[in-house]
């Protein structure tokens, strides 16, 4: 079976996908012959593979009527993993508000909208984005920079998301876990990303010391009334914090934290594989 593994160009705003190589390899291991291109090269002959599979195409956040322009060739003449009709679902940050589950409070402010600082601490992103591009965390006193921000958000066509900033974080850090196949493979800790005074336009590390974790029974249940809530899915990552309170749900381009945990390199493999007969 010849499987595409869809990622992004190189790129200075992005980082490099740690898992594409574990999962390369682990796909070979399994009979598979799989290959990494690029979603935006010309000369791939898509048709050609029998399943293609959404990663690391992390760049989709600024070029978003491109990236589903493509998702919607492909998908016409091969399996792709996850689907159209979960990206497209998950692609828009206000999926948060169909879930039933405790999720962190969100204000979606749409271009053209007055934007109004709340009061407190809070975070400031784009209702489409990846790998906190264009984050900040803003407190009394920053409303023209976070009025800036939110403009700079607005340009790009996209609403801004606005939340109050989780305190949680700074002590308990966020917890990923990671599913394939229908089932829990593992999950990793990592630390609070937005420190006071980082600009949104500055670079930083998406995933600061990230490290294993054991999931308690209360954040697998709240991860799994997500997921079952959610479009149909082959691999996911439910990101969360203390509470527990779900911050994402990540259903076609998140880092699966392989490299921390790379005995589940077969597990995806498997469930990748299992999927083109979906």
């Amino acid at each position: 079976m010849r499987i595409a593994l869809a990622a992004a160009r190189p790129h200075p705003e992005l980082r490099p996908d740690t898992d594409l190589p574990l999962l390369v390899a682990a796909l070979g291991h399994a009979g598979g012959q799989a290959t990494v291109a690029h979603w935006d090269d010309p000369a791939v002959d898509w048709s050609g593979f029998d399943l293609v599979v959404i990663r690391s195409v992390w760049d989709y956040s600024w070029r978003v009527a491109e990236f589903l322009s493509w998702l919607d060739l492909v998908s016409t003449s091969v399996r792709v993993v996850n689907g159209p009709e979960t990206v497209r679902w998950n692609l828009d940050k206000r999926y948060l508000a169909a879930l039933p589950v405790p999720v962190v409070p969100s204000t979606f402010v749409a271009p053209g909208m007055r934007f109004d600082p709340p009061p407190g601490e809070y975070v400031v992103k784009p209702a489409v984005g990846a790998g906190s591009r264009l984050v900040a965390r803003y407190g009394p006193g920053a409303a023209e920079l976070a009025a800036e921000h939110v403009a700079r958000i607005h340009a790009g066509g996209v609403s801004a998301l606005v939340q109050p900033y989780q305190h949680r974080i700074d002590t308990g850090g966020e917890r990923a876990l990671v599913y394939a196949g229908g089932h829990f493979l593992h999950a990793v800790r990592k630390d609070a990303v937005l420190r006071r005074g980082l600009r949104y336009d500055e670079r930083r590390d998406g995933h600061p010391a990230a490290r294993p974790w054991e999931a308690s029974p209360a954040e697998l249940a709240l991860a799994e009334a997500a997921l079952a809530a959610a479009p149909p899915w082959t691999y996911a990552r439910v990101d969360l914090i203390d509470g527990p309170v779900l911050t994402e749900l990540e259903l076609f381009e998140p880092g699966l934290y392989l490299a921390v945990h790379p005995d589940s390199a077969p597990a995806v493999a498997a469930a990748l594989l299992a999927s083109a007969d979906g």
